[in-house]
């Protein structure tokens, strides 16, 4: 079955005319001979077509496993030519359904009950099918609607086939191309195996779900789907059913009334939100896992479809994010190189003043256009470009953000042409970073420590008490004591120290906590 499979794949590179990708100067004789025949052997069907979509046509063919790859692939930017990101971006989701019988069964299986023992109803019919799972509307026996999300049978399998072969093929292509050398093709497999198998539990989805539902509870802005647990397993999801319309139907939502501009502003501001406040994003923001709510309880709010891939950020990233928009705006290309070298990811070798000069050739055309105009995403993606020829290896959490930025952004002009991204972004990476580095985020700080000060404070004396007795001792008593129990006296010595730091500084807090209440 492999052997098959990967003469398949061999075919289908061979008709899109993919041996152009290994067709380096450098490549080993054998591989140039081997790509020459290739394109002997096609005779007169020399394709035309532009390599990018060649490479996508040739992913589709190759089916769901393949599509997804691409998917994947196109939101390292980081590492793809402009010309193959942009089509491997048009790359969609949709394949044919599978059986009905079969989802019945995967259901069944997954619930360890009937089908009409879990559902009043069940439509047989599925409402959306891609590579991973389809989706069918049902009832609860108490009258809820529900969607229920469904896994393809024998994913498991298929997937680890592929992946063999991905990574076989990937080997391959490090030793016969120093462009594809520089894409880190085991790399990029390696975070596909690890977002695939992400997807292939729905618990995870389901988690990711709540999750986002609590950090927008009350807000307003973004409403998430309730999970039914109760109804739901590894193979098998349970959600509230939604209803809206598909963010791509411009004409439908005007007809509705829908305010694309106040949609385009709350977008962003969802966006930021979710990086700066929570660390926490929905990263598979496309107009297909997006509707707009066109009832009284949801309208003109955003509906999150699909958890399978979220993102999350440390503080270290958020403040990188964040000073880096900041300086960029501001056109200090100094302190960009200065949070490259902070942030640990640049070789210990490297000339601060020399990355400057490449982030400022890289960042300065961008500001011949409107600020308005200015995407931010770009901006992250010139950043990483920059960074590339100082061996930067940028984090896969950012590129995963950058890739979900360009998302928002494109949805936010698609609905409003006019949006000024960097206006509503700018007051939210503001406010953060005043939470972060002043009075407010002090005091949050202190409020997060509080539960360990009420264990440890009252050791305090009697650590105190042991060392000062310690050191009353004549010398000659101390010069006798075990040695066990110096190093136990040395360690409570220390800790009293880091202590009365601690409160020190609580005195701190406490003096500024009065002068910000008075």
């Amino acid at each position: 079955m492999r052997t098959k499979r990967l003469a398949r794949i061999v075919f289908v590179a061979w008709r899109y005319g993919l041996d152009e990708f290994a067709a380096s100067p450098e490549a080993p004789a054998g591989v140039r001979l081997a790509c020459w025949c290739a394109r002997a052997l096609r005779l007169w069907q020399h394709p035309t077509a532009p390599r990018g979509q060649r490479l996508r046509e040739a992913l589709e063919s190759l089916g769901p496993i393949f599509v997804k790859f691409g998917q994947v692939l196109s939101t390292r930017r980081d590492l793809l030519p402009e010309d193959v990101a942009d089509e491997l971006a048009k790359l969609q989701d949709q394949v044919p359904p599978f059986a009905s019988d079969l989802a019945a069964s995967e259901i069944e299986r997954g619930l360890g009950r009937r089908i009409d023992e879990c559902f009043a109803s069940f439509e047989r019919v599925p409402v959306a099918s891609a590579s991973i799972a389809q989706v069918h509307f049902a009832t609860l026996p108490d009258g809820r609607e529900v969607a229920v999300k469904v896994l393809r049978p024998d994913m498991q399998p298929a997937i680890e086939r592929d992946l063999a072969l991905l990574r076989a093929g990937g080997a391959l292509l490090l030793k016969v191309s120093a462009e594809v050398r520089r894409l880190r093709p085991l790399e990029v497999v390696k975070q596909f195996d690890q977002y695939l198998h992400d997807e292939l539990d729905l618990i995870r989805e389901g988690a990711n779900a709540n999750q986002l539902r609590r950090n927008f509870a009350g807000t307003g802005l973004l409403r998430v789907p309730e999970i039914h647990w109760g109804h739901s397993a590894t193979n098998v999801l349970t959600m509230e059913r939604m209803h809206g319309i598909p963010i791509s139907r411009l004409e439908r939502l005007r007809a509705a009334g829908i305010d694309l501009k106040k949609l385009s502003r709350d977008g962003v501001e969802i966006f930021f939100t979710q990086v700066f406040r929570h660390g926490f994003f929905h990263a598979d923001m496309h107009p297909g896992n997006i509707l707009v709510g066109d009832r009284p309880e949801d309208f003109n709010r955003y509906i999150a479809l699909d958890f399978g891939i979220v993102g999350t950020l440390s503080d270290v990233d958020k403040n990188y994010v964040a000073q880096n928009f900041v300086a960029f705006f501001r056109r200090d290309y100094r302190r960009i190189a200065d949070l490259h070298i902070e942030s640990g990811w640049v070789p210990e070798d490297t000339r601060v003043d020399e990355l400057e000069g490449a982030v400022r050739t890289c960042c300065e055309p961008v500001f011949d256009r409107p600020l308005k105009d200015i995407s931010l995403g770009v901006v992250l993606l010139r950043l990483f470009q920059a960074s590339r020829r100082f061996s930067v290896e940028i984090q896969p959490q950012l590129v995963l953000l950058q890739k979900t930025l360009l998302n928002v952004e494109g949805l936010g002009r698609q609905l409003d042409p006019d949006l000024d991204l960097w206006v509503t972004a700018k007051p939210i990476l503001e406010r953060w970073m005043r939470e972060q580095v002043g009075v407010t985020g002090l005091i949050d700080r202190f409020k997060e420590e509080a539960p360990q000060w009420s264990r440890m404070l009252p050791q305090l004396p009697r650590l105190v008490h042991a060392v000062l007795e310690q050191q009353a001792r004549p010398i000659h008593q101390r010069h006798s004591a075990t040695e066990r129990l110096l190093k136990e006296l040395i360690e409570e010595q220390r800790r009293t120290r880091r202590w009365v730091v601690l409160m020190a500084v609580m005195m701190l807090g406490a003096v500024l906590t009065a002068l910000m209440l008075t």
